[in-house]
């Protein structure tokens, strides 16, 4: 597991998170072995996250091979109907509350309509029409 994988497993428990899996593989079933950082798997939920570290250091995910694998992965994750995070480790240590509220959130059912930030604020279809959008 890489240190940023580690921060996130520390902050989702800080902030009430069960990791459920880890290194989880998917998409056998069309004859790939493509795995998520962390997964919730159960057919009800199928949520997903990906650490994605080295961006500023020309790591694997901004190289143009492994740019292009996550592509594939992440289509075919959604085409298979999984809802994936993607998490920088600038995202996860400025706004670990915000990261780990937005899986809390899609685990609980939440289609992402109205997602009040830890400012107040809104996101999606509710705050448009209450004008409390986040910037």
């Amino acid at each position: 597991m890489s240190r940023l994988e580690e921060e996130f497993v520390f902050i989702a428990g800080v902030y009430g998170l069960q990791v459920e899996a880890r290194e989880y593989r998917f998409a056998d079933e069309v004859g790939r072995k493509f795995r998520f950082d962390f997964a919730w798997p159960d057919p009800s939920e199928m949520v997903a996250v990906e650490c994605d570290g080295g961006i500023y250091s020309g790591g694997r995910h901004v190289r143009p091979k492994g740019y292009e694998m996550d592509c594939e992965k992440l289509n075919l994750a959604t085409e298979l109907g999984w809802r994936v995070f993607r998490f920088t480790a600038n995202a996860l240590r400025s706004n670990p509350f915000r990261c780990i509220e937005q899986v809390k959130a899609a685990l609980a059912g939440s289609s992402g309509e109205s997602l009040r930030l830890a400012n107040g604020t809104r996101t999606g279809t509710e705050a448009i029409s209450t004008g409390t959008e986040a910037v």
